[in-house]
């Protein structure tokens, strides 16, 4: 039962804390964070044993060394700028080489490492208090050191750890100068003088309620502790364990998405190691079955080629060798011992200097390591995982080595104020490439020449528009019109997923995106095999309606245009937006084509760089347009990529079906100067139901056809499930099944 604690509960509370209730540490604990001194006895030990160690080790004393002979290395001026300019980038570099100097300290007892960082925070003592708020603050979540205090809680994670590594070796008038003039005023202005960002369940609130708690155990402040677990109220509606319940799925999802889970679980998992370290009675590794340490292996989960799937506001080259996953993959670790994370450590190829990082190292060193699998995976989404979900399908043992298939089905719920109106998208990976692709953020994060180095306007008027994205758009405007309160409220349905070593499928639908359409979508994977030796994706888009409507479908797509089978009207001489608003307006239309029913297929072909061909195909309908497009339009600034599309639009419709087909074939070679493959081989498609099961069939020139049924419902049958197509019986058991023929 949630409570509200009045004057009276506080200060009983406060009582408690002269007996110690809360278990916080006392100045014969430190280092007690995330280093502890049973960390630093091994850690001195292994720079004289474990090669990987010994040499981060003298890398990071080389790297420290030098930076501490520099005119900068006390450098603490006063804030200016936005992200990425010289005083914002110099006080990163000032809590990262305070932290850096506070290991090396601990590890190699040398005390001008302690002296640095005292120092530093002696300077600090002199700027801090005499800060307002940051000159270029963000509206409603500005800071004093920086221009948002979010960056704020990250200074003051690494500083606080920083100062408790280096805690005995400060004398005690500089401790309480520091502590007075620093830390306490910081962890007040981000706790009590912030409450909403500190009670918000976001990320910006787990990074500073992890800051804070971390604070007030180094500084034996168990208040500190409670308000960062519980809010600052203590009711238990805001706070670190409301965050854990709230952002994550029970499987370990996080609801901002992959990009959002790998810059979380940082201040999570730091945190939780703190909090383990000075009260381990509370076990909060096990908090929610485990849920912290799920989180950093499904974020590991969420990659391909080591790159997080950019759904969301994401950055596309983050990915699993960021500092928050080789830490969070350092932890998880020494947690439950998972071989597998011992593969992705590898891949990081970063060694970390701290005992968890150690131990990594040590089994690494031990051959302990298992390839890390990826597979079929179904993340729910919401606190209960029953929010929509994110599929997503691989090709059949597939390794962590691989540069196979991955395709990404996203009918997760919004993902808060980072999330995109784009529900049932999907985006596909092929031979180590991105093929059909999701744009991502418009943002330049920390690059200030490139107004201010924050989102570009563009983000919200492309990147979070639906049309950017691979997924029904119906009269030109966003799901939801892009009301994000409103998306918040609704999820798609996850119906079925399914998978084999032949195919894997997965269904979804939703209601709600518009107030009188609904829409379902199937996307089916099939895997390679000799007779075919092609990828293979079938996208099914079923469309109902009260009235008639406009019904876009765009995919977006990664390479050089090849050809189209459908006349086309190209725009040689100047150039149009495509619309007006929710997006249309930055698209050039470069092209169009008008389709009618006597076309077999209608075909876009493509090629990656990976090498391979792309075609694209679809069963049109009569007056159906093929609308080619470029982006770049009401784009004064250049702030947009020239990313390529073409979208599939119907008008006038009520209830519509969309049914496509992209297959991977041939290949360029360009330093041979050689071309193999290059036409496309699917000559027809076919859909129909028959008894609740759906069946597409696909004919290619050399006679093969393949016979795809499924059940449409969410249940799979136990016994034969029959249909007939051509005449002809079929019976399969399961969701799925795929029948190959080839003509004599």
């Amino acid at each position: 039962m949630k409570k509200t604690f009045g004057k009276v509960s506080l200060l009983l509370i406060c009582c408690f804390v002269s007996v110690g209730l809360f278990g916080a540490t006392t100045t014969e604990n430190h280092p007690a964070l995330v280093i502890n001194h049973q960390d630093v006895e091994q850690m001195r030990i292994a720079v004289k044993q474990n090669d990987a160690f010994k040499q981060a080790y003298f890398m990071q004393k080389a790297r420290v060394d030098q930076m501490l002979q520099t005119t900068e290395a006390l450098l603490v001026p006063q804030p200016l700028d936005g992200g990425g300019g010289a005083s914002h980038e110099q006080h990163k570099r000032n809590y990262q080489l305070m932290y850096d100097a506070a290991v090396l300290y601990q590890i190699s007892q040398q005390q001008q490492y302690a002296v640095f960082v005292a120092d530093m925070l002696k300077k600090y003592a002199d700027l801090y208090p005499t800060l307002d708020f940051h000159p270029k603050k963000k509206k409603n979540s500005g800071g004093k050191l920086f221009w948002q205090s979010l960056n704020e809680a990250v200074w003051l994670l690494y500083s606080i750890q920083a100062y408790d590594l280096v805690f005995d070796a400060i004398s005690d008038d500089d401790k309480n100068l520091i502590e007075q003039n620093v830390f306490r005023p910081m962890a007040d202005f981000l706790s009590n003088q912030s409450p909403k960002e500190f009670n918000k369940i976001h990320n910006h609130g787990t990074w500073s309620t992890a800051a804070v708690g971390m604070t007030g155990y180094v500084l034996n402040e168990p208040i500190m502790v409670e308000q960062a677990l519980l809010g600052l109220d203590l009711s238990g509606t805001g706070g670190f364990l409301r965050q854990l319940d709230e952002l994550f799925s029970p499987q370990g999802y996080y609801s901002e998405g992959p990009y959002y889970q790998r810059y979380a679980v940082l201040p999570f998992i730091t945190f939780a190691k703190a909090i383990e370290q000075n009260e381990p009675q509370r076990k909060i590794f096990n908090y929610r079955s485990g849920v912290i340490v799920k989180a950093i292996e499904v974020a590991v989960d969420l990659t391909y080629q080591g790159r997080f799937f950019p759904i969301n506001d994401a950055i596309k080259e983050k990915g699993i060798n960021t500092a928050e996953l080789v830490q969070g993959v350092a932890i998880a670790y020494s947690i439950n011992q998972n071989p597998a994370l011992l593969d992705i450590a590898i891949k990081q190829n970063s060694p970390l200097l701290t005992g968890d990082g150690l131990r990594v190292q040590q089994a690494i060193a031990q051959n302990l390591a298992q390839p890390f699998i990826f597979t079929h995976k179904v993340f729910g989404d919401g606190m209960d995982g029953k929010k929509g979900a994110l599929v997503v399908m691989r090709n059949p043992n597939q390794s962590s080595n691989s540069t196979e298939q991955a395709l990404v089905f996203k009918a997760t719920t919004q993902g808060m104020g980072h999330g995109h109106f784009d529900k049932l998208h999907w985006q596909f990976y092929d031979q180590g490439a991105e093929i059909i692709s999701d744009y991502g953020s418009a943002r330049f994060v920390n690059v200030e020449a490139k107004q201010g180095g924050g989102y570009l306007k563009v983000n919200q008027s492309l990147a979070k528009q639906t049309v950017a994205h691979n997924t029904l758009v119906v009269d030109e405007t966003s799901h939801f019109n892009g009301n994000r309160r409103v998306a918040e409220r609704h999820h798609p349905k996850l119906q079925f997923f399914a998978a084999n070593d032949e195919m894997a499928i997965s269904r979804a639908s939703i209601n709600s995106a518009y107030e009188d359409v609904s829409f379902n979508r199937t996307l089916v994977m099939l895997a390679e095999d000799t007779q075919r030796q092609q990828s293979v994706v079938i996208d099914l888009v079923d469309i109902t309606a009260a009235k008639p409507h406009q019904y876009d479908l765009p995919i977006h797509y990664q390479g050089q245009f090849i050809d189209s089978n459908a006349p086309m009207q190209t725009a040689t001489a100047a150039l149009v937006p495509l619309g007006e608003q929710n997006g249309y307006q930055h698209l050039w239309l470069t092209a169009k084509a008008t389709l009618d029913d006597k076309n077999a297929l209608s075909r876009v072909t493509w090629l990656n760089d990976n090498g391979h061909f792309y075609s694209h195909y679809s069963v049109p309908v009569q007056g159906e347009q093929r609308l080619f497009t470029r982006l770049g339009a009401h784009d004064p600034l250049m702030d947009l990529r020239p990313e390529s599309a073409f979208i599939q639009r119907v008008t006038n419709k009520q209830n519509h079906q969309f049914i496509n087909v992209l297959v991977r074939h041939g290949q360029y070679n360009p330093t041979d100067e050689t071309t193999q493959g290059a036409d496309a081989q699917l000559i027809d498609i076919n859909t129909g139901v028959d008894n609740q099961v759906r069946w597409v069939s696909l004919h290619y020139q050399n006679g093969l056809q393949q016979l795809v049924a499924f059940n449409q419902t969410a249940q799979s049958a136990t016994a034969n499930q029959k249909f007939s197509y051509l005449n002809q019986s079929y019976s399969f058991v399961g969701q799925m099944a795929i029948f190959m023929s080839k003509a004599n």
